[in-house]
């Protein structure tokens, strides 16, 4: 299959997404390219990119910016001024098209893709079975309702899931003897907490980039809504996963892998 034949594939899937304005896109290489192996990794980061120069990859399909904008990468790079994170942008750019590689990304389609796209994957990551309760802001925000629990077992229930991501500790909101029940879940940082209330969650996962602290979950603690923060990348991993999986039942003559990002940022403690 073409690059181009790929990407309108997906595009084809979700009637949800306005082709004239989506990130959804080859962001750099040759649409016209055929392409037989795909690497899917959560960021187009060195590593990957060397991952895929390595074992022969003709093509990166990415949930994140490759070049650090969310939108119109590549026009926001030519019209930077000269300096440190410009130079950044041209050495990768550079090093993609000098090995003949393709960047395709899959981000407004598969945040909303039902069954197998972000929330979906989270949620079963999380273990949280069935349908949804409830599902509102356009389809990026999912309730599960389960058995009452605390907050602080729960947060522990889900920092030993995310553990296997590289998040071994979570960042637990409200008061950790408060029984919930109905948990919102999201994409990314594409969720509000106004939202998860008019769902009628009593908590929510939530993540660091989405969630501020003076703004977002000063007014959860205001209002004495509990909250669990991660890591972006823990929570869109799985859906990388899926996104793996439903290349390789879906698209004939192609082999996608799965390049596993774990969790960046480590906890140092003062203790020994």
């Amino acid at each position: 299959m073409k690059a181009s034949e790929i990407l309108n594939h997906f595009l084809g899937l979700a009637d949800w997404v306005d082709r004239s304005n989506t990130v959804d896109k080859i962001i750099i290489g040759d649409p016209e390219k055929e392409i037989s192996r795909i690497l899917v990794s959560l960021y187009v980061d060195r590593k990957a990119i060397k991952h895929a120069i390595d074992n022969g990859f003709d093509m990166i399909i990415t949930h994140e910016p490759t070049f650090w904008f969310h939108a119109n990468e590549v026009e926001n790079v030519l019209g930077m001024e000269d300096g440190p994170r410009k130079k950044a942008c041209y050495d990768k750019m550079k090093l993609i098209n000098d090995n003949g590689l393709v960047i395709m990304r899959n981000h407004d389609v598969w945040d909303r893709m039902p069954r197998h796209g972000i929330p979906w994957a989270w949620a079963d990551f999380l273990g949280l079975k069935g349908e949804p309760a409830a599902i509102g802001a356009a389809g990026y925000q999912h309730r599960y309702d389960i058995e009452p629990v605390s907050l602080d077992a729960f947060a522990r229930a889900v920092a030993q899931r995310t553990a296997a991501v590289g998040e071994p500790a979570v960042q637990a909101i409200g008061d950790g003897n408060r029984i919930i029940s109905k948990i919102g879940i999201g994409t990314g940082c594409c969720c509000t907490l106004e939202a998860f209330i008019e769902m009628g969650c009593d908590a929510a996962i939530v993540t660091d980039d989405g969630f501020i602290y003076w703004e977002d979950i000063k007014w959860a603690m205001d209002i004495d809504f509990p909250l669990i923060r991660v890591n972006h990348a823990t929570s869109e991993e799985a859906g990388m996963i899926t996104l793996t999986r439903y290349i390789n039942e879906s698209l004939s003559g192609v082999k996608a892998v799965h390049l596993p990002h774990v969790c960046g940022i480590r906890v140092i403690t003062g203790s020994l």
